[in-house]
């Protein structure tokens, strides 16, 4: 993976402040479950300060307005309808032309070349109180890069208007598909979090399931079948070598995660007939078991300061979730309503689990409390499952599958409102998303 550099400069100079700015609430979105109205912005264009940087400004300016109106949150107003023409970075912005054409959010953006590198700066304005919002900022990075330039300046933008968290420089890791549905065959993708700059990290020789990346990004564990049996692999993203783990034999490893610190993974491994939760030292190799019911576990999934897992058992009957300590031990049902549960994932947050459930010939993505409150199912169709966890807690990626001889499986994405529900833009047919953490 190509190295990013990333530099942060000092506060660059700001415009005029009008007359009225005291006089304004400061410019933020507070995100509710409710219909939200997106909220008008303009982008002067990132006006490009070397000549060869020009049409670099326009896909910079193009990735930038994609990232913040895909949210749902944001609506870029037209070019046609600007009234100031800002043709360098550091003209002073006429508030009241913007206010006349509704923008509340105004960013202004330069794009340079500069020994070899992408530069780019940008500010970010709130236009009804007449203020520059927060400093502004330089990044820098090599020219295959300049994508995830685009995100960090959507990133910023969105956080200091939501106050939430970013999401956009971040990537997917999933299972990519091919051939007819009675045959697929499957190879571990990643991709950027929108869909673009898609590389394969493995052959279609073998059977890949349920890819997991580690906390840091760097590595990603997932289900093989090269050996005839399920297996647990770990993978580095960076040179796509794998190997496989440590194993007990006569035994079925799959459904595997990282620990938040990578110290450790947490997998089902089936054995005599019985399916259990396991936990394994990374360094070492060494196990050690934690459930022991007759029951099937399965699924885990740690909570962000690696304290308990979730997972999901049929212990009761149904496939229900549960939590327990991180150590194994007494674990505490959480799911309650009509139908079956499962694969729970925590969100990074660490106040929601995301799951799947299956009632009355449906399936649904859905979100509850750590406690089982708070149920809230997001979607419904002939089948979703296999929720992640954008970085930030906001969005949740899935997979939907269409039924049928030509049905297919697919990448959707919806935030935990339930609004914005969309497809994510994938080379073919693809499934088992798992996202990453945001990229350093």
């Amino acid at each position: 993976m190509m190295r990013f550099v990333l530099t942060m400069l000092a506060a660059l100079l700001i415009g005029p402040v009008a007359a009225f700015a005291q006089d304004q609430e400061p410019l933020h979105i507070t995100i509710t479950d409710g219909v939200i109205e997106p909220l008008p912005f303009a982008i002067a264009g990132f006006i490009p300060e070397t000549p060869d940087a020009a049409d670099m400004a326009s896909q910079l300016t193009q990735v930038v307005s994609n990232d913040l109106t895909g949210t749902g949150l944001f609506r870029e107003i037209p070019k046609s309808a600007y009234i100031q023409n800002i043709s360098a970075f550091d003209t002073s912005v006429k508030y009241s032309d913007w206010q006349a054409i509704n923008a509340q959010a105004l960013i202004v953006g330069a794009v340079s070349m500069q020994g070899g590198k992408v530069a780019v700066k940008f500010r970010l304005f709130d236009v009804f109180s007449g203020q520059q919002m927060g400093d502004g900022q330089q990044l820098a990075a090599s020219p295959a890069s300049w994508r995830r330039l685009a995100h960090k300046v959507a990133d910023v933008v969105y956080s200091r208007i939501t106050g939430e968290g970013p999401y956009f420089d971040s990537r997917v890791v999933f299972v990519s598909e091919s051939g007819p549905k009675g045959n697929r065959q499957k190879r571990l993708a990643v991709m950027d979090y929108d869909g673009a700059n898609v590389t394969y990290l493995t052959d279609a020789s073998t059977i890949v399931l349920a890819p997991r990346f580690s906390r840091d990004g760097t590595k990603v564990l997932y289900t093989t079948f090269e050996t005839g049996f399920p297996r647990i692999k770990m993978l580095d993203v960076a040179t796509a070598s794998a190997r496989l783990l440590p194993e007990v034999p006569g035994t079925m490893t799959f459904a595997p995660r990282f620990s938040p610190d990578g110290s450790k993974i947490v997998y089902s491994m089936e054995q005599n007939g019985n399916t259990d939760l396991w936990m394994m030292d990374v360094a070492s190799g060494q196990t050690q078991r934690l459930t022991t019911s007759p029951s099937i576990e399965t699924s885990p999934s740690f909570s962000p300061d690696g304290s308990r897992i979730v997972f999901e058992s049929d212990r009761s009957g149904t496939q229900q979730l549960y939590i327990m300590p991180v150590a194994g031990g007494d674990a505490t049902r959480i799911s309650f309503g009509d139908g079956r549960y499962s694969t729970p994932v925590w969100s990074p947050r660490g106040d929601m689990i995301a799951f799947t459930k299956q009632n009355q010939g449906r399936f649904h993505i859905g979100v509850m409390r750590t406690d089982g409150s708070e149920e809230r199912l997001l979607t419904s169709s002939f089948l979703d499952e296999g929720p992640t966890w954008s970085p930030n807690g906001r969005v949740i990626m899935f997979t939907r599958e269409t039924p049928g001889a030509q049905g297919e499986a697919a990448l959707y994405s919806v935030d935990i409102s339930g609004r914005n529900l969309k497809k994510t833009p994938t080379p073919g047919p693809a499934s088992d998303p798992a996202w990453s953490p945001l990229l350093p």
